[in-house]
């Protein structure tokens, strides 16, 4: 098997990045955009994807995405990414969104989505990934899921594109 496609860690793709909630930003409530938060994902999801498969990718889906606290305005938005499953030419990548205040140090979990990127070379033509390689039951558990998440993924983009 050439180099380039021997499996890579869990470890190896992980990404974190943070981003200051500013007002340019937020709603007339004081609260981020949700569209805000879904790039600032897509953009996590993008980082742990490229880590894993060193070449270009595309987002070609997301699964769905959970809103579970605002953000405000002032707040640090942090944000955990990994590739959790390769499948061949697509990958699925789990994101976290963690919100800091940083007067108190409370931390909680405002938004989790799965996401689907797909390796591409200059032409824009699929070109294969390394396989992960899941080392702890946590990350076997999520390899596991996420076969299951696309057996439905593709179920649906079946029945989406045979409608009328």
């Amino acid at each position: 098997m050439p180099e380039e496609l021997l499996g890579r860690t869990v470890r190896e793709s992980m990404s974190e990045m943070s981003e200051f909630a500013l007002p340019n930003d937020a709603n007339t409530l004081g609260t981020l955009f949700g569209g805000k938060v879904m790039s600032l994902v897509d953009l996590a999801g993008s980082l742990a994807a490229v880590r894993h498969a060193r070449t270009p990718v595309v987002t070609a889906s997301v699964d769905y995405m959970t809103f579970l606290h605002p953000i405000h305005i002032g707040q640090l938005v942090i944000l955990k990414s990994q590739v959790n499953r390769v499948f061949r030419t697509s990958m699925e990548v789990g994101v976290k969104v963690f919100v800091e205040n940083l007067r108190t140090r409370e931390v909680k979990h405002t938004s989790s989505a799965y996401l689907t990127f797909v390796a591409i070379d200059k032409e824009g033509n699929r070109v294969p990934i390394p396989p992960v390689l899941p080392e702890s039951e946590e990350e076997k558990r999520r390899f596991e899921d996420a076969g299951e998440r696309r057996r439905h993924r593709l179920e649906m983009k079946t029945r989406t594109t045979t409608q009328p």
